[in-house]
């Protein structure tokens, strides 16, 4: 047993760094890792089931912490793109796949409807990692990807549930466990499910809080840990009992824990252990792909793998039409989520153990979603060829390559924020070399006779193109946090004389490059409002000299207090209490300056 866990940690540990390295993504990584270690490489393993039973536990705590992300506010925030496109991309996808096995191999409607669900689920972990790495998560491509990611992950819970009933093997056969109620007369077994269920969502929402306070006030991390767990364990235990998926079980308690004041405690301590069971799950998945299949039928898997991708690619653009995202937003939209995804080995698993199809099915539909995975990174750089080749069409500017370099000052992103302080420098002699990754900014500018180069600084080469080795300052005026964030990680890696200063664009933001520890930044509409809101006292009848100075004190509180509320930032309970005890203060503070002041202005007797 120990040495097999030594090959299945060092496999992980050599590969999956190298393929994400490649841009590959960690799950394609233990994937590749269980291949190499399968029985079609270096045979380093035996038989699968026994692992993959404990690795299943990882799926199950998987959808816990979906579970806990879905609070009802991001919910309904998100509702349309979620149900409708999210939606619709299920039920449509599922529809397509199963018509053509169907009408292609002659399956059974079940097994055909089970694999259509299957493979109409995409690779959340593939696909968002992708688009972040390329920039491209927050555009509005990037939202509607992410909604019906999301809408995927809620749909595994019926999916799941669904496998059962369509077995095409009498119960009476299979060799199925039996829940202790089997034997119930139907109506029974529903009522027992029902209240089961509302138990879990009862217990989450009065008893599982004042027991994680009570652990909370111990200070022990083991056993808050431990209570964790066991919450997990229970409620799978549970399930399994009466019958149901332990998904559904793992998933409805996340949602009802998802409002509660422990739930990032929750995320950090399930997080690590859901990461090494999902690993080792992705692993044995990998170890047991059988490649001879792949050998004996290259024309098969080839049409299953074409098929797959070409009709999610057809359903998806169509969606883009109907919803109206334009040519290259919906063509993003549709080559992000055109594979299978790492769902469908838990769906293909549960369909094989519920004896709805036959382990060579199963074989060949886990072939196709893993080679239709190794395709997305493909199809995004082959959209990224299309986009750029375009804009050059488009006369749009080209990556400037012979960019002047400067030993003062380089400024990544001149938008209304990057110009206020270009112009300042620039008025006080200082040389500057302005990048910016928009073409139509870079086209705006350049048309008042600005030199602005286009480009990406989150590239290293280009941030020594503009004097990375030089330049005294770096200023990050970008509108977008993450952009942001990638532009300081990359000079601090390349350049670390460098000063940066940055444009914050919200409190998280400005948290965040608290932690980075960087020169300096502002908040980008604070010292606007704060005058404004000036102004507005002045309006309500308070003297000049009184509102400028309740500003003042206003500004100097703010200040200290983003520094005492950056150590609280991340856990929801500690952070509402120093908000609200930051607010209390600031009123005493402006009070106590409002008496003094009155007793100052008083005329002496």
């Amino acid at each position: 047993m120990l040495v097999n866990i030594l090959i299945y940690l060092l496999a992980a540990v050599v590969v999956v760094p190298i393929a994400k390295r490649l841009g590959l993504g960690s799950v394609l990584g233990y994937l590749l890792a269980g291949v190499l270690i399968g029985p079609y490489a270096l045979s380093l393993v035996g038989d699968q089931t026994e692992v993959m039973h404990v690795a299943e536990f990882g799926v199950v705590m998987m959808l816990f912490l979906i579970g806990l992300e879905l609070q009802p506010a991001r919910l309904w925030d998100l509702r349309k793109p979620i149900l409708g496109l999210g939606g619709l991309q299920v039920l449509l996808s599922a529809g397509l796949i199963m018509a053509l096995l169907l009408s292609l191999f002659s399956l059974s409607w079940q097994i055909a409807l089970a694999i259509g669900l299957a493979l109409a689920l995409s690779s959340t972990a593939i696909v968002l990692q992708s688009l972040e790495e390329r920039g491209l998560l927050n555009t509005p491509a990037g939202s509607n990807v992410f909604s019906v990611l999301l809408f995927q992950d809620i749909a595994i819970i019926p999916i799941l549930a669904l496998l059962p009933l369509l077995s095409t093997v009498s119960h009476s056969s299979t060799e199925q466990h039996q829940s202790a109620i089997a034997h119930w007369p139907v109506v029974y077994q529903v009522a027992a499910s029902v209240l089961t269920i509302s138990l879990v969502i009862l217990a989450g929402r009065f008893l599982v809080a004042p027991i994680f306070r009570l652990i909370a006030a111990t200070n022990s991390q083991e056993i808050f840990t431990a209570f964790a767990l066991l919450i997990v364990v229970a409620i799978t235990v549970l399930m399994q009992f009466i019958g149901l998926s332990p998904a559904l079980g793992a998933f409805i308690a996340g949602v009802v824990l998802a409002d509660c004041e422990y739930r990032h405690e929750l995320e950090v301590d399930i997080a690590p252990f859901k990461g090494l069971l999902l690993g080792l799950f992705f692993i044995t998945v990998g170890a047991g792909i059988n490649f001879q299949l792949l050998l004996e039928n290259p024309l098969l898997i080839t049409l299953c793998v074409g098929l797959l991708v070409g009709g999610k690619l057809l359903v998806l653009l169509t969606l883009a039409s109907i919803f109206r995202m334009g040519r290259w937003r919906g063509l993003l939209f549709s080559l992000a989520l055109a594979q299978g995804g790492e769902f469908a080995f838990v769906i293909v698993a549960a369909a094989q153990n519920a004896k709805v199809f036959d382990a060579e099915i199963g074989g060949i539909v886990i072939l196709t979603v893993a080679l239709s995975m190794l395709v997305t990174p493909l199809l995004l750089v082959a959209y990224e060829y299309l986009f750029s080749h375009a804009s050059r069409n488009k006369k749009t500017p080209e990556l400037d390559t012979d960019i002047a370099s400067t030993d003062h000052v380089i400024v990544a992103g001149y938008g209304r924020f990057g110009q206020i302080v270009g112009r300042l420098l620039a008025a006080q002699g200082y040389r500057l070399t302005i990048l910016d990754h928009s073409p139509g900014q870079v086209e705006l500018v350049r048309r008042f006779g600005k030199k602005v180069y286009y480009g990406d600084a989150t590239r290293r080469d280009l941030l020594h193109a503009a004097g990375g080795d030089e330049a005294k300052l770096l200023i990050v005026a970008v509108d977008e946090p993450e952009r942001s964030m990638r532009i300081i990680q990359t000079a601090r890696e390349n350049f670390p004389n460098l000063k940066i200063l940055v444009r914050a664009v919200d409190r998280r933001h400005a948290y965040q490059l608290m932690e980075a520890e960087v020169e300096g930044f502002q908040r980008e509409t604070f010292h606007s409002a704060l005058a404004l809101g000036v102004d507005a006292l002045k309006q309500l009848g308070q003297s000049d000299h009184a509102a400028q100075r309740a500003g003042e004190l206003f500004e100097q509180h703010d200040e200290k207090s983003l520094v005492k509320l950056a150590q609280a930032w991340g856990d929801d309970k500690s952070y509402g209490k120093a908000i609200r005890k930051n607010l209390d203060d600031l009123r005493r503070v402006l009070q106590e300056d409002s008496g003094t002041e009155q007793a100052e202005d008083k005329p002496p007797r």
